[in-house]
């Protein structure tokens, strides 16, 4: 049942709701109109804030506490069953169509959505919300879930806190509560727009972020009424009529570019507001239509399944048009409807539960536990894959015999497919690969620092994958080797965009500048390998250019860098970019250790982007281009394994193991000094 803040049931309120699911559902279906459906969570937010807020303003207003037990046994008896349900289905299914790799991942992601920490594991990942079905997570639609949860568990007993306290002092419940919201609601806003200006991805998933749209909903539920007691009917219907138009719009208008959540979801979080206050004097009738309340009250149950359906779908079938992904949500309504009767209604209306709340908290634990389990499984069960001794594997020497002959089959891998990720640099251990936010490196000096001559390494993460061979080289040599690498920025001397943060990726130029400066006054190498991934996105003042158009401007950035790095006297060497894989290698091969030049991919596509580096070169002059192609990708495929060792940790970096195994091929291709 929807109350309102006095009390009073809310049919409205379940209108509202079925408009919150629907273009969730319709946005990732992938409606292109509806690009920005993703609002309907901001929507659910309000409301919850908004009944919530409504629930224990009550309960403290006629008994003078909140009884915590009772509150958490409501929310475990409506939710949990369902969710568990939901998340085992997820983890069944997933156990049958998904390669060890992708299950390891939905294994974590299951067992966070248990816990109701989804969301935090996102952030961390800087997860694309808007990522096609085919590879996103089944569970990614539980972080909204997980934000509601948060808000439940600390909610009550922060405003019982609050309300003991301040009640010392004379205050009545509501003007504590008052100050309670206004403090999270700034708090919370202010920090959406920082984040979401500097950490895109991350601010999306954030509870912190989202806090503001709860308050919102909480500040409706104690002055909603009296600001409906202000508008006759007339009023409330064009307010109503304004808001619903407001989600429309958000709808249309938003889209993955959007800088969202920030000042962008007051349009939706507003709308949802002046459609509840709207309510309470005239609610806007299709809100209070039949049909449009029976969305509303499997709202809940529609938005858990209709995703990971959608996502097993993409996985069966490939990308789907937005008449499939229609299909796929029509489908979703089966399991939807029969579980709504057979599990939600069932046990949030069940007299037993209801009278005996430990009972339910019972309940609620089981279920978590069912779900942690499932999530274990997921991992556990999957397919043994051995890893191979360092002595067992041959990597690039393979090549030496028939370099464009594909290993078709493995018994051991080095590194195991289901840790590539893993298999990283030493430097990125050492605290010298700098992450998103670095704009300094530290000394990264490795070997004698009086050794006869000095090898530096700068660039990008796909100069950073040189490293392991670079490093070996040097070793052998008896060099110094220096690391100055930093996470997605590009060598090229011009402003780039960075997709997770949102925005120019302006610790990029400061830490490039810094390090051209440090180069060229203090470390005076005696040669330099620069490389940099050619698929970024070059800014033209404050708009992000197409990637046709960065093309000319990486370019002509790529061979100012040249230039300066030539100018210090060090022979300078710049590497043409490795393929890209039309998908995750690590994945294919585990699935694939039989059959695994099902995994290989065509060298032309691999190849699309031209090399710009090796036109900056040219352009420069003196500079020599190094295309690692005859070991990396020498035949019309590129090989997904060589010599039992797994050539790559993603779709575009190499594995450190497959790196250190091209040091022969590296250190008889570098310029003699």
């Amino acid at each position: 049942m929807e109350k309102s803040g006095g009390g009073g049931f809310r049919p409205d309120i379940e209108g509202l709701r079925a408009v919150a699911v629907t273009a969730v559902v319709l946005c990732h279906a992938g409606v292109g109109a509806l690009a920005g459906g993703y609002i309907g969570v901001d929507v659910f937010f309000v409301i919850s804030g908004f009944l919530i807020t409504g629930l224990v303003v009550r309960e403290l207003e006629s008994t003078g506490h909140v009884s915590l037990t009772r509150f958490y046994a409501r929310r475990a008896k409506r939710l949990l069953p369902l969710a568990a349900i939901v998340l085992a289905f997820i983890a069944v299914v997933s156990s049958l169509m998904f390669d060890p790799v992708r299950r390891d991942l939905v294994s974590g992601d299951v067992i966070a959505a248990a816990l109701s920490v989804v969301n935090w594991r996102f952030a961390s990942q800087a997860v694309d919300y808007f990522a096609a079905g085919q590879d996103a997570s089944p569970v990614r639609h539980f972080w909204s879930l997980a934000v509601e949860e948060q808000f439940y568990l600390v909610w009550p007993g922060l405003l019982l806190i609050a309300t003991w306290w301040w009640r010392r002092h004379g205050r009545s419940v509501r003007a504590v509560v008052w100050v309670v919201l206004a403090g999270v609601a700034v708090a919370s806003f202010a920090w959406g727009i920082v984040q979401t200006h500097t950490e895109a991805d991350a601010a999306y998933f954030s509870t912190l972020t989202r806090g503001w749209e709860l308050a919102l909903g909480g500040a409706l539920a104690l002055g909603g009424a009296s600001l409906a007691q202000r508008l006759g009917r007339r009023a409330a219907l064009a307010l109503g009529s304004a808001g619903l138009a407001g989600i429309l719009a958000s709808c249309l208008v938003f889209g993955p570019s959007t800088h969202f959540p920030g000042t962008a979801a007051l349009l939706p979080t507003l709308a949802t507001a002046a459609l509840i206050v709207a309510g309470y004097a005239a609610p806007l009738p299709p809100l209070t239509w039949r049909p449009v309340r029976y969305v509303g009250q499997i709202s809940y149950s529609w938005y858990l399944w209709h995703w990971p359906i959608y996502v097993f779908a993409t996985k069966a079938w490939g990308p789907l048009s937005a008449v499939d992904g229609l299909s796929v949500m029509a489908v979703s309504l089966v399991p939807t409807i029969a579980t709504h009767y057979l599990v939600e209604a069932r046990f949030h209306h069940s007299p037993r539960l209801a009278s005996r709340p430990r009972l339910a908290l019972q309940l609620g634990a089981a279920c978590i536990a069912v779900s942690i389990v499932a999530g274990l499984l997921v991992s556990i069960t999957a397919p043994t894959i051995r890893t191979a001794s360092a002595a067992e594997v041959q990597g690039a020497k393979a090549l030496t015999s028939d370099p464009t002959t594909i290993q078709r089959t493995a018994r051991a891998l080095r590194p195991n497919p289901r840790n590539a990720d893993a298999d990283q640099p030493a430097m990125y251990l050492d605290g010298c690969w700098q992450q998103r936010r670095g704009t300094l490196s530290p000394d990264c000096t490795y070997g004698p620092r009086d050794a006869p001559a000095k090898l530096l390494l700068f660039g990008d993460s796909h100069a950073a994958m040189w490293a392991p061979a670079l490093h070996a080289i040097a070793q052998r040599r008896g060099w110094s080797f220096v690391f100055l690498a930093k996470q997605g920025c590009s060598p090229a001397m011009t402003p780039i965009w960075n997709g997770p943060l949102g925005r120019a990726y302006t610790e990029c130029d400061a830490w490039r500048e810094t390090t051209l400066r440090r180069i060229e006054r203090d470390e005076h190498p005696d040669l330099i390998v620069a490389d940099g991934a050619n698929g970024y996105a070059a800014m033209d003042g404050s708009t992000k250019l197409a990637g046709v158009d960065s093309g000319p401007t990486l370019q002509a950035g790529y061979a100012k860098t040249l230039a300066r790095l030539k100018a210090t006297g060090a022979r300078v060497v710049t590497m043409v970019n490795s393929p890209t894989a039309p998908g995750d290698i690590p994945s294919c091969v585990a699935g694939k250790l039989d059959h695994l030049d099902d995994c290989a991919f065509d060298r032309t596509t691999a190849y699309a982007r031209p090399p710009i580096n090796r036109q900056a070169a040219e352009a420069v002059g003196g500079i020599e281009v190094l295309d690692p192609a005859p070991v990396i990708c020498p035949g019309a495929r590129c090989p997904a394994v060589v010599g039992d060792v797994l050539v790559y940790r993603d779709d575009n970096h190499l594995t450190a193991t497959y790196s250190r195994t091209l040091a022969p091929w590296l250190s008889a291709h570098l310029p003699k000094l």
